[in-house]
């Protein structure tokens, strides 16, 4: 395994665990999923351009 999909099964399992699903975590919102999902976004790009 290379560490560009180390990286990404990194960030998948860091994405869904940042889900507000828990009750003290509804109040957070969408933020740290959402910044999760941009960096998740720029790895897969950089994944698919040669450049992790």
């Amino acid at each position: 395994m290379t560490i560009g999909t180390i990286l990404l099964i990194l960030l998948v399992l860091l994405l869904l665990g940042a889900i507000p699903s828990w009750p003290y975590s509804r109040n957070w919102g969408y933020g740290p999923s959402g910044v999760l999902g941009v960096v998740l976004v720029v790895v897969i790009v950089l994944a698919l351009t040669g450049r992790v």
